[in-house]
């Protein structure tokens, strides 16, 4: 009997120390049904498991579109400060628009993580903890690179969001990767509500192949604009001329990277990028713990043949 008494008390005593430290927090990250941003909000809410589990909470809040990004964004960031946030996270697309809301947080005492976008220098200028994701412009880099050792150094960028931080460095860094391997690049900038839209993009690079004859490398931002533009060089008719790599990746892609129609994805592990924020948010809230390497890198790493195999099984158990 004493002894059930003794672990009753430790165990209300427990579960006063978890409510008394439950962390309210909050995840800035894409629209619903971004393949990609659905990815990020699985580690996000994965790691959201033990918050809940110590009395706390994990809320989400994407924009509807990307017609507006650094705005909509910027005002999200003010919804997670108004709903007494404990903690917040967010990328830093759109940084003119953005960053006043971002200091908001941090003269609020609101600990900050910079995730996906912005890098160090973001994190840094803000005021936050840390920087989680890839570099953007490194991974342009790598793209740029391994397409211009293949002998592909004609490139274009196909930047469906421009004016975003982070894309506009996918696109230096892919031209510089093919500068780098004795080759070069463009950039073909489309309105932001072609981003997504299947139409739109592969009209889009079938009218820039055919008028540009020489391309023979094409660069993309994201997996659903890859896909598309692998159907717009098929309509150009330049299968097998004209070589595909993109930033991130779905089962098409992977597909196509195995079959040999694209040749290259560039993985910035986005599961990571959300496991890891809230992650070290939570544990700063509760425990007061930091972790001393600012920036923490999930990318880029690329994915070709050689390794598609084990990148699929990731894929099929929604981590990558």
């Amino acid at each position: 009997m004493k002894m059930r008494k003794i672990l009753a008390t430790a165990a209300a005593l427990a579960f006063t120390s978890q409510a008394a430290f439950a962390a309210n927090i909050f995840v800035i990250g894409g629209k619903p049904d971004d393949p990609f941003w659905s990815i990020v909000k699985r580690g996000a809410e994965d790691a959201g498991k033990v918050v809940e589990a110590q009395g706390g909470k994990v809320t989400w809040l994407g924009p509807q579109n990307y017609d507006n990004l650094g705005v909509d964004a910027a005002e999200l960031i003010r919804q997670a400060i108004d709903q007494h946030a404990d903690a917040i996270v967010g990328p830093d697309w759109v940084p003119e628009a953005m960053d006043p809301a971002f200091k908001a947080v941090v003269a609020a005492n609101i600990p900050l993580v910079v995730y996906n976008a912005g890098g160090l220098g973001a994190a840094d200028r803000l005021g936050a903890m840390n920087y989680v994701g890839s570099d953007d412009y490194k991974g342009g880099v790598a793209a740029g690179e391994y397409l211009a050792k293949a002998g592909y150094k004609n490139g274009v960028c196909i930047n469906t969001l421009p004016g975003a931080a982070n894309i506009e460095a996918f696109c230096k860094g892919f031209a510089d990767g093919e500068s780098k391997g004795g080759g070069k690049s463009d950039a073909l900038p489309l309105p932001a509500t072609s981003f997504g839209s299947a139409t739109a993009v592969a009209q889009a690079v079938k009218a820039y192949l055919l008028q540009h004859p020489d391309i023979d490398a094409v660069f993309t931002i994201g997996n659903v604009d890859a896909n598309s533009a692998m159907n717009g060089i098929t309509q150009a008719g330049k299968v097998g001329k004209v070589h595909l790599c993109g930033m991130n990746f779905d089962q098409t892609v992977l597909n196509n990277i195995k079959n040999g129609q694209q040749d290259c994805a560039i993985d910035q592990q986005g599961y990571l990028q959300g496991y890891l924020a809230v992650s070290i948010l939570n544990s700063h809230a509760n425990y007061g713990m930091s972790v001393p390497t600012r920036e923490i890198l999930t990318g880029p790493g690329i994915v070709d043949k050689s390794n598609v195999d084990a990148t699929l099984a990731g894929v099929q158990a929604g981590t990558r």
